[in-house]
This record gives structure tokens, C-alpha cells and sequence, in this order.
């Protein structure tokens, strides 16, 4: 299946925990990151996910934030470093590459923010993405 979604990063579910509507998955990238998705319960049974299963990772590139270094005090827990490795802007927004390991993130954020942050290729950023807005699919 094709997608638009550009951020699809493969892992492996190491815990899952449910609730009655909802359920966190935690999932283990390749490069060895772990991150947290939040999904519902209905969608958990659906795609048969438990501890060992591979899944792919998959986040739109709009709900990709990016920090020049670890954010405290928030409650966004999923923080990936990574390194730019390319920048577009146009009027309004810009397109941010970020190499990350075990794969490949963009983040599409406004033109003022790739200059207030001075994003350029070989920058240091950490991709912060709430556990909402990352979606699974079974590998």
C-alpha cells in the first residue's frame, strides 16, 4: 500500500498495555529508540499487535516538532535525536530532513522556525511527536 505518509519507521512492539478504549504501545525502532504510541484498543486487537510483533511507525510529517536539544518539563515523552541532513523553505513553511537512527524522519514546520532555530544540514535536533499523532501498521 502506498501512503503520503512519509515517516514510516520500522520497530518492534516490546510492551503493550490496554485500556477500555484506548492502549500505549511501545515500540522499539530500529535504531534501538523507544517510542510510544497511543491508539485504541479496538485497533490493537484488529492488527493482532503483542510484545515481538514488527510493526512500521508512521507519523505525518506535520506533526513532526523539532527542538534544538531534550525538552524538559512537557509532556510529549517521545524525543528522537537526530541530525538534518537537508532544509527546503518556501514562503510559509520549510521541509526539514532528519536522520535519525535506524531511519529517516521530515518535519514540516513554518519558515520562521527553521531560521529561529538556524536549521541547516548537520544541525543537532531532537524530533518531539506525541503519542497520539503516531499511527502503527502491522510489518
Amino acid at each position: 500500500m502506498s501512503l503520503s505518509i512519509r515517516n514510516q519507521i520500522p520497530g518492534t512492539v516490546v510492551a503493550v498495555t490496554s485500556g477500555q478504549a484506548m492502549s500505549t504501545v511501545k515500540v522499539r525502532l530500529a535504531g534501538g529508540q523507544d517510542i510510544t504510541a497511543a491508539i485504541t484498543t479496538d485497533a490493537v486487537k484488529d492488527l493482532g499487535l503483542a510484545e515481538g510483533s514488527a510493526v512500521n511507525a508512521l507519523v505525518k510529517s506535520t506533526e513532526v516538532a523539532l527542538a534544538t536539544g531534550p525538552v524538559a518539563g512537557i509532556s510529549i515523552r517521545n524525543q528522537i535525536p537526530g541530525t538534518v541532513t537537508d532544509v527546503a523553505t518556501g514562503g510559509a513553511m520549510g521541509s526539514v530532513k532528519v536522520s535519525v537512527e535506524g531511519g529517516r524522519l521530515t518535519a514540516a514546520v513554518t519558515k520562521d522556525a527553521v531560521e529561529a532555530l538556524g536549521l541547516t544540514a548537520g544541525s543537532s535536533v531532537v524530533a518531539l511527536i506525541k503519542s497520539t499523532e503516531i499511527s502503527l501498521s502491522a510489518a
